[in-house]
């Protein structure tokens, strides 16, 4: 299958590998929702996820406190996970270059695919990952 981002097994088993802490940007509670799923399995692998979710402030997920907006997190994020639909993406970017200085990575899950928001990624000097998901990625490259 070819993905959009151009990315080989590689650099995606290079990108995850890199990777430590994770904004997870449209966390849910919500058990059956991907972005409870995922947030749950990264977790689980290790990395530290923290929950972003307006709705769902000071609760806790995956072993953190939810934050309303990436401007609140105050640590280094390596990766920026985006659980948003493709029109809502390049604003979520645009925060996560301004507030989260040394950002290495945005990731869109599937069928998530906004090819400016890339691009203005890519121009700051940020990997981009699209229509993918790190839990189907990390067992499919025995990561």
């Amino acid at each position: 299958m070819q993905h959009v981002d151009q990315l080989t097994d590689t650099d995606i088993a290079r990108i995850l590998g890199d990777t430590k802490v994770i904004a997870l940007v449209g966390a849910s509670p919500r058990p059956e929702r991907p972005s409870h799923q995922v947030g749950e399995f990264l977790a689980a692998r290790g990395y530290k996820v923290i929950p972003v979710n307006p709705g769902q402030v000071g609760k806790e997920l995956f072993g953190q406190t939810v934050v309303a907006s990436l401007s609140e997190i105050d640590e280094p994020v390596d990766m920026v996970d985006i659980f948003r639909r493709s029109d809502e993406v390049m604003h979520v970017v645009e925060d996560s270059l301004k507030h989260l200085k040394g950002l290495k990575y945005i990731w869109m899950q599937l069928g998530i695919v906004n090819d400016k928001a890339a691009a203005l990624a890519h121009a700051q000097g940020a990997e981009v990952v699209m229509d993918r998901c790190p839990a189907i990625e990390i067992p499919r490259l025995g990561l």
